[in-house]
């Protein structure tokens, strides 16, 4: 009785320890692709989720994998805290064991970041000073030109996904203490611009983005999404 009950202890235990070596070896390698595609400094770290994994792998199915990348660069924009979170993955059992994280196909992709607003402000007309978010709403300050003068002036503007990237557009304005009246529809002209992030990693295109303190927090999804259709 005592052996049969040491024989099962050492299964359980190896069987959890397979479980887990497993799934570091499938999460590794689905780093290193997305990595060695994307010319990443350091492999982005990726969560399988759900215990165990090993049924999982049988069963060709994963409810939600995570890949955390950080920073990420792209068309001279770089994005903070990239997170992809993979929805409704399968995986062929030989793939998953085997470490081919590549044939992977997700349902759906839900990429998120922060891009920051010292990079908007990059793509921003001459004369803007700065970017960022109040309790009236995002705001650009600096000076703009009306009639050949450059007016000093605080614009609120709002963000948008377009096909070309994160459209910026102006919708009232705050004169300088003591400056003139700056017409809105001059503003539009002069001051509507495009941050050119079209999408992030994975096919992911832009669906929504929401200003913050930090910077305009941006979601992208994809749909039918396979790790070997990497650029």
């Amino acid at each position: 009785m005592r052996t049969a009950l040491i024989l099962l202890v050492v299964g359980a235990i190896a069987l959890v320890v397979g479980d887990r070596v497993a799934v570091t070896l499938v999460q590794n390698e689905i780093g290193r692709q997305v990595a060695a595609e994307y010319g990443l400094p350091q492999r982005p770290e990726v969560t399988i989720m759900g215990i165990p994994f090993l049924t999982k792998a049988v069963a060709g199915t994963y409810p939600e994998i995570d890949i955390a990348v950080g920073d990420w660069h792209s068309e001279d924009i770089t994005v903070r805290d990239l997170d992809v979170a993979l929805t409704d993955v399968t995986a062929a059992v030989s793939d998953a064991l085997g470490g081919r994280g590549e044939n992977l196909i997700a349902d759906t992709a839900t990429a998120t970041a922060v891009v920051p607003y010292d990079v908007v402000r990059g793509f921003a007309p001459a004369g803007v000073e700065s970017i960022s978010h109040s309790p009236e709403g995002l705001r650009a300050t600096g000076t703009f030109p009306v009639a050949g003068i450059s007016v000093p002036a605080t614009v609120f503007v709002t963000v948008a996904p377009t096909e070309g990237g994160i459209e910026v557009t102006p919708v009232s304005v705050q004169p300088a203490a003591g400056g003139p009246t700056i017409p809105l529809a001059v503003l539009r002209q002069t001051l509507t611009f495009v941050v050119p992030l079209r999408q992030l990693p994975l096919g992911a295109r832009l669906t929504a983005i929401t200003p913050t303190t930090d910077g305009l927090h941006v979601t992208a999804v994809a749909n039918q999404v396979r790790l070997s259709d990497l650029p």
